[in-house]
């Protein structure tokens, strides 16, 4: 069973042409995957999607059995690092990635 499914996911910014359309993707719980593809082709759009920073113009995503389509960010449990180093410069690569989750109390 997919612990991730997105499907028929059309995502776009603005009145800007559409960035993702159709698209269909299921992860397994502990799968690990990867997008790949030129510059351009919707792979941040999509991750975007995920973490619910943009929202959908078409499709739904579903995280454990759980339609999170229209949830707010803050309500999927779910990270995400930029490419364009949005992190803490005072900060080492583990202090940065452990910040989020000692502000949860997470081991």
């Amino acid at each position: 069973m997919s612990y991730l499914t997105l499907q028929q996911v059309a995502l776009g910014y603005g009145n800007a042409k559409t960035a993702v359309q159709g698209l269909d993707l299921n992860v397994a719980r502990g799968e690990l995957i990867s997008l790949l593809g030129p510059s351009g082709c919707g792979k941040t759009t999509t991750m975007r999607a995920i973490a619910g920073l943009i929202e959908l113009r078409a499709g739904s995503i579903t995280l454990d059995g759980r339609d999170i389509s229209r949830l707010p960010p803050n309500k999927r449990d779910i990270g995400l690092v930029f490419q364009s180093y949005a992190l803490f410069p005072h900060l080492n690569v583990f202090d940065n990635v452990a910040f989020g989750l000692r502000l949860r109390k997470v081991p």
